[in-house]
């Protein structure tokens, strides 16, 4: 493989900008040349100077004062600052995965529609609860386009959930719904998340309802199963823990996603579930970019 790396830059330093930090230590074709916030109490900012990565207290500026830092940025910042960084980033020709619910690019689910996304410029993570439950409700719907109602509760531990999400809970539940709409075709959807404070703190569990008459299950759980096998590609924690069952009219499924504990505990599978499917977006534009640099270099030969 080529040894080259394509250089990406992270806005905002708290869980999901230092998870995606540390994950990408372990990338073959990616590789952190800005690392940049305004907290400088941040323990992030102080893992990434600790790895020798360049940091800024600037955020967004860092980039627009060194261009050359990142190809790929990673906005890990609220719904309300990315709606001021995204312009600026387009007109520098970034592409940006955006992992807030700011719905301002194409909503991306890597295991659904990767390879339209990465025609974009900006990509939109949608939420970790909507990562975790749209591809289970899309093959549900696969099966069934006849669905009248669908509902997700995403239940993630309080203690893995930074500023940033709670700041955004309105902004979660109606980007989750619209997404919901959007990938299903169903129009009468919901979106619920529950910050569970037990100790032990949980583990992230979602469910997805659907309203259905007289579905076929044996052919939703085929699906079902399908999808969670794919999804494991990218998220080796995502588990149907109880697979489709029909009982008064509704089908319910329940899905759990353990984390690889780079940053948080293992129990934050909420913080996977969305850091993966950034990394694993990230990784496939990267790779058609080196891809694309090799046929102009071959051009020039």
């Amino acid at each position: 493989m080529n040894n080259k790396k394509v250089k990406v830059a992270i806005i905002g330093t708290g869980n999901i900008g230092t998870d995606i930090l540390l994950k990408l230590e372990r990338s073959d074709v990616l590789e952190c040349g800005m690392f940049a916030g305004r907290n400088s109490e941040s323990k992030g900012i102080c893992i990434a100077k600790q790895m020798g990565i360049p940091t800024s207290l600037d955020s967004i500026r860092a980039i627009q004062d060194q261009p050359d830092c990142c190809d790929i940025v990673f906005d890990a910042t609220s719904a309300g600052v990315h709606k001021k960084n995204a312009p600026i980033l387009k007109e520098m020709g970034k592409f940006t995965i955006d992992l807030t619910p700011a719905h301002i690019g194409k909503m991306c689910v890597p295991v659904l529609n990767l390879d339209d996304c990465l025609e974009e410029k900006n990509v939109n993570l949608i939420t970790c609860g909507g990562q975790a439950t749209l591809p289970i409700a899309y093959a549900i719907t696969q099966v069934h386009p006849d669905t009248k109602y669908i509902e997700i509760v995403a239940t993630i531990a309080s203690k893995s959930a930074g500023l940033g999400t709670r700041d955004n809970i309105d902004e979660f539940t109606q980007v989750t719904r619209d997404a919901l709409t959007e990938f299903t075709g169903i129009e009468h959807t919901k979106a619920i998340i529950v910050l569970n404070p037990a100790e032990p703190p949980v583990t992230m569990r979602s469910t997805v309802y659907a309203l259905i008459d007289h579905p076929n299950m044996e052919a939703i759980c085929a699906r079902v199963h399908e999808i969670e096998s794919k999804i494991q590609k990218y998220v080796p924690g995502y588990r149907i823990v109880t697979e489709p069952v029909y009982e008064n009219g509704r089908v319910t499924t329940i899905l759990q996603v353990i984390g690889l504990g780079d940053y948080l505990p293992k129990y934050s599978g909420n913080l996977d579930i969305i850091t993966c499917a950034a990394i694993e977006i990230a990784e496939n534009y990267a790779k058609q970019k080196i891809l694309g640099d090799k046929c102009e270099q071959n051009k020039n030969i």
